[in-house]
């Protein structure tokens, strides 16, 4: 059942009333922030609902940038803004007896889990309506796994990748290729191909939408339990299939990957393990 909550029908829940609780989206403001905690507190289960959810998510490439860079370029330098007086959001207005409130603007984009406990994680930008159910009748007839667990097949995609038997044994990448560039073989292995493809470092459990789509796996399912930080797992296994030992050649093979942060992290820079540590200072 969908019902629409106001904020003080919530509050007036009693403590952990609800039964589970997807929470979808990653958290970069006060009022998100706010939000998580009251659900944390009157939901017996939390569950952090795709990839924004589980790892920060598109949102979280944002980390790259200072608060304040992003601040400057939205409210002084992009195109379309025409703001003179150099004007910014504030997180309170008194007008007369009124005051106006908006949410504040932290410094980092975080995942649920850096700001409240999460007992289960449903991955994929969007997670898929069978991944839901199987999480829904898990919950409904009280069978699931031990706290923390990913509700998806712990699996690298190339697993259950159509194309597998096409994949080369001793892979050897000569040059990464664009999609909106070069035409993609519909039978053969993206990797193969020389497409950057992320299913050897990418969670199953997608049905592997965009390989049956002739697109290369993006890696929006993050990584399975045995990996720490996606976007290094991604790099090693991308790096040992280079096909060059010289560093000019190297360079250029690497050329076809021009945002490496982008496309390592798309989904998870906020777990990433080269960041600063997370602390009180940087969520507000």
């Amino acid at each position: 059942m969908a019902v629409d909550f106001k904020k003080k029908d919530v509050q007036a829940m009693a403590d952990r009333s609800i039964a589970a609780t997807l929470i979808n989206g990653a958290i970069r403001t006060s009022e998100q922030e706010e939000m998580a905690l009251l659900l944390r507190q009157k939901s017996k289960l939390i569950i952090a609902y795709g990839s924004c959810a589980q790892s920060g998510g598109v949102p979280a490439l944002a980390n790259q940038f200072a608060r304040e860079e992003l601040l400057h370029y939205v409210y002084d330098e992009a195109p379309s803004v025409h703001n003179s007086a150099g004007l910014r959001p504030q997180p309170e207005l008194k007008d007369g007896d009124k005051t106006v409130l908006l949410p504040e603007f932290r410094n980092v984009v975080r995942s649920l889990d850096q700001v409240i406990d999460v007992d289960y994680y449903i991955p994929g930008c969007a997670p898929n309506p069978k991944l839901l159910k199987e999480a829904l009748d898990a919950i409904l007839t009280g069978k699931l796994p031990p706290k923390g667990a990913v509700l998806a097949p712990d699996k690298a995609l190339c697993d259950n990748c159509p194309r597998i038997d096409s994949k080369p044994q001793d892979l050897k990448i000569g040059e990464f290729k664009r999609p909106h560039l070069s035409t993609i073989d519909p039978e053969i292995c993206l990797l193969a191909q020389g497409f950057l493809c992320l299913g050897p470092a990418t969670r199953s459990g997608c049905g592997e939408r965009c390989i049956r789509g002739n697109m290369p796996c993006t890696g929006c399912f993050g990584p399975t339990s045995r990996v720490h930080d996606h976007g290094a797992k991604i790099l090693s296994a991308l790096t040992s299939s280079v096909a060059a030992t010289e560093k000019n050649e190297i360079d250029r093979i690497l050329e076809g990957i021009p945002d490496p942060v982008g496309t390592f992290y798309r989904y998870g820079l906020a777990k990433c393990l080269l960041r600063r540590k997370i602390g009180l200072t940087d969520s507000k």
